[in-house]
């Protein structure tokens, strides 16, 4: 059975059904106990579940993955919440010098089952310290896995498998899909694999690859194009890192041309990867250049909604480079 859920409350009910079901799952972070997440995710946990169980930590990031990471490899299943990934930043050494790298440097004798849970990206008038994304920074990292996905079902799917998986994942929300984004999710036990990306609307001219919010965007653009007979295919990551390489590729062969969205920096995103892979894999396939369309290379999102509005991508853009690209 399948109850409608919006983004945010996909979130709070996987969260729910993991500590219910598994008495070794924990969630700690600031403001996620008394206040109940500033989103409200974790509101009645502390009451429900104890303050052993839902731990509200000073401001601290460093010492909320650090303790985590310590919680982990005694057995726990910690679920550490940054409360904006902007402020992920002190915690940095932690989880890249840290827990990305416990499995390796003790040879399988410990692994760090922990999930970073942090809401990303812009949209929301949040300015220079409430709009990053942060995929990016983390993409690099071998041992770290980053899951961002885009509808209720697959954050259910995604975090419950996130929860379980006996290494580090960061797990990436949206923050302006937490209430604009409905959709059926499952009530009973339900899990998806990470490192498999979707197709979340079929096509054959142009695949168009994102994830998070431009995910939905990019859906609705490629919807308004086959007014114009133009058959675009979306391609929602889902899962960033491990990508769903097989996914892409059988995409970009069947299309032979490719359009990849992201909202977070153009330079170094996660768009460059895609793209070289692409062209070491797929290049004679193509029959045209590979195209980003992704936000601009300046330090921050403004405050002022001209600026917020020229940094996120609309669909309008996005059906323009579609088209473009089609008709190239």
């Amino acid at each position: 059975m399948a109850v409608v859920m919006n983004n945010v409350e996909a979130v709070r009910h996987t969260l729910h059904q993991a500590l219910t079901n598994d008495p070794s799952t924990l969630i700690l972070g600031e403001d996620v106990g008394a206040r109940g997440n500033v989103f409200l995710i974790t509101k009645g946990f502390l009451e429900e579940f104890g303050p052993e169980r839902i731990i509200d930590t000073p401001l601290a990031e460093a010492t909320i993955v650090g303790a985590a990471i310590g919680m982990a490899m005694e057995g726990l299943r910690p679920i550490a919440e940054i409360q904006f990934s902007d402020f992920i930043y002190p915690a940095f050494n932690q989880i890249v010098g840290e827990a990305a790298k416990i499995r390796y440097r003790s040879d399988g004798d410990y692994t760090c089952p922990l999930v970073i849970r942090t809401p990303y990206g812009g949209g929301v008038r949040g300015a220079l310290s409430h709009s990053v994304s942060v995929e990016a920074l983390f993409y690099h990292v071998p041992g770290l896995k980053i899951v961002a996905p885009s509808t209720p079902a697959d954050i259910k799917g995604l975090l419950t498998a996130a929860i379980e998986d006996p290494d580090p994942v960061l797990f990436l929300e949206h923050k302006k899909t937490y209430r604009l984004v409905k959709g059926e999710v499952p009530e009973g036990a339900f899990s998806i694999p990470i490192g498999k990306a979707d197709v979340k609307h079929p096509g054959d001219q142009l695949t168009v690859i994102s994830y998070g919010l431009n995910c939905h965007q990019a859906i609705e653009a490629a919807s308004q194009l086959e007014n114009e007979g133009l058959s675009i295919e979306v391609i929602d990551l889902r899962s960033i890192r491990p990508m769903d390489k097989t996914a892409i590729l059988e995409s970009v062969r069947k299309t032979r041309k490719v359009l990849i969205i992201h909202e977070d920096n153009k330079f170094g995103g996660v768009g460059a990867e895609i793209s070289a892979m692409i062209a070491e894999e797929a290049l004679f396939d193509l029959d045209a250049p590979i195209r980003r369309l992704c936000g601009p290379d300046v330090p921050a999102m403004g405050y002022a909604l001209p600026l917020e509005e020229e940094f996120m991508i609309s669909t309008a853009r996005m059906a323009d480079a579609m088209r473009d690209l089609v008709h190239f």
